[in-house]
């Protein structure tokens, strides 16, 4: 398909250019049919810096130019669908309209010899009709404003104002989830102390009508905290709080999956088994305007798989930066994360919470999903956990589940593996109903995945629904990572299953026999 390169520069005709930093941003677009083309959005971040003894109104104005990609080889003409062909010397020249951006910059906020730099964001939308091409383009606003003296945006001055210094009092964000039983729901309280333990911590209560977990009638949801974390967003003392929802009378609503679990890890044949879990959790960054891919063209599609996974580079990795900073933030809050990297399909990230121990896995998890939809968020991302974003020749998002238990990280522990595989292959369908919603779409036996209906295991094969890693094989002891959960699976159900499938339940001498006859593994 022939690629333009869209050139945008932005300047201010009315000042001298000393005084405006003249920026250039090339995107590549590729265009497809033409229905698929259009409507084309080109998302547009940039920074520009100027000196403050401008006007405080500054009128920019977006150019931009079609040409054609740079190569060894000599430039085509290229034209958009709709339009004939044109030399890359007389591509169409677009102009939009000024973008007005208010400063608000006065001689008390900078001192007149400080360059200031400012952060802008907008969109142009190109559509296509019989007339020709045409535009209209969103107007520009300013994200941060920041000068060598400070801050200058105010808004910004007070999200950092750290309280520690002038109070005792805390903010606590209570989390919970909410009656899709994936979305997170959060408010805020003040606590008049710091507090090192949930049961420090009040009970709350919140409107189960407008969360579709209560009626109108009787609505009142209360909320329990089980644990806490540090608020990686407000800083200072203040935490994030972890809470399952019970009635007013007690008893745990449908989607408070965590109450069973904390059973199944407080029965003492659990607890003296140590159950570890190290859970990856995959995910799909979305482009907010157009729910697609980041870093895909919108109404097309990349380049195949295969230079994304844990690439670098501008044109295969997309999305880094929500990486880190989800890195970062989970380890300021104590989140048990060990790891993050980039994926097979393009715009799509996994990180690794783990190892934890029993029901603190389930905490992590959905507190490290929290701090990562507050920070898609903020990056104006949508954050996705459908196990198969796009259809078609692309890998789904998983929430691969490595378990082990003491006596399998002990000698001999290899044949407690086989043991505990034989029980998942005989409890399958209770498994994979209980394994995240959609996963038919993703467990379809292609890209890294085992068929849904069969239940398989293996020796480093990333085909099965039971992968055992070649050092667990070679040393005779170690972990199985069960690879059927789906990206938007709950952690404490799958956490909790695995512990109450290999610990507490037992199956028939007749069944396991059969069991074993049919994944072919001797016991």
């Amino acid at each position: 398909m022939p690629q333009n390169v869209l050139a945008m520069d932005f300047h201010t005709p009315d000042y001298p250019k000393s005084l405006f930093s003249s920026t250039q941003i090339n995107t590549p677009i590729y265009y497809g049919k033409a229905k698929e083309s259009f409507p084309l959005i080109i998302n547009l971040l940039f920074y520009t810096t100027f000196s403050p003894s401008i006007p405080h109104s500054l009128s920019l104005k977006l150019c931009t130019t079609l040409t054609s990609s740079p190569n060894n080889s000599k430039p085509k003409p290229t034209s958009f669908p709709g339009h004939s062909p044109r030399s890359p010397v007389k591509m169409a020249q677009i102009l939009a309209p000024s973008l007005q951006c208010q400063m608000k910059i006065t001689n008390t906020t900078t001192n007149a010899a400080s360059p200031i730099t400012t952060k802008m964001c907008g969109s142009l939308m190109f559509n296509q009709k019989r007339s020709g091409l045409t535009k209209n383009a969103s107007k520009f606003k300013v994200m941060v404003v920041k000068s060598e003296n400070g801050t200058i945006n105010r808004m910004e001055d007070l999200l950092n104002l750290d309280t520690t210094p002038f109070t005792d009092k805390i903010i606590a964000e209570y989390i919970w989830i909410g009656g899709t039983g994936i979305d997170m729901r959060s408010k805020s309280r003040t606590i008049s102390k710091p507090v090192k333990s949930p049961a420090d911590l009040p009970k709350w209560n919140y409107d189960g009508s407008s969360t579709g977990q209560a009626p109108g009638e009787d609505s009142e949801v209360i909320l329990y905290p089980q644990a806490i974390f540090k608020d990686p967003f407000r800083g200072g003392n203040n935490i994030l709080v972890i809470c399952d929802a019970y009635t007013p009378q007690g008893e745990p609503i449908p989607t408070n999956k965590r109450y069973k679990a904390a059973q199944i890890f407080s029965n003492q044949k659990v607890i003296d088994e140590i159950p570890w879990y190290g859970i990856e959790q995959e995910y799909t960054l979305l482009q907010s305007n157009v729910k697609w891919p980041l870093g895909w063209p919108v109404g097309g599609f990349p380049g195949p798989q295969g230079p994304y996974y844990c690439a670098a580079g501008a044109d295969k990795s997309f999305g880094r930066d929500i990486s880190d900073a989800h890195y970062k933030a989970c380890l300021y809050a104590g989140i048990n994360i060990s790891g993050t990297n980039g994926e097979v399909m393009p715009g799509q990230w996994e990180y690794q919470v783990g190892p934890s121990v029993g029901i603190e896995a389930g905490d992590h998890v959905w507190c490290s999903r929290y701090i990562l939809e507050r920070i898609t968020e903020q990056a104006g991302v949508v954050l996705s956990l459908d196990p198969k974003p796009i259809e078609g020749d692309w890998n789904g998002a998983g929430c691969h589940t490595n378990y082990s238990t003491k006596s399998m990280r002990e000698e001999g522990g290899f044949d407690v593996i086989k043991k505990a595989i034989l029980n998942l292959s005989l409890r399958h369908k209770e498994h994979i109903s209980a394994y995240g919603e959609g996963n038919e779409r993703r467990l379809t036996g292609k890209h890294e995945t085992a068929d849904i209906n069969t239940f398989s295991w293996g020796v480093a094969n990333r085909g099965c629904s039971i992968r055992v890693g070649r050092d667990t094989e070679k040393e005779g002891k170690g972990y199985l990572e069960d690879r059927r959960p789906s990206s938007n699976m709950d952690p404490y159900v799958v956490t909790g299953l695995l512990a109450e499938s290999t610990l507490l339940w037992e199956p028939t001498l007749e069944a396991e026999a059969l069991a074993a006859q049919k994944i072919k593994m001797k016991v």
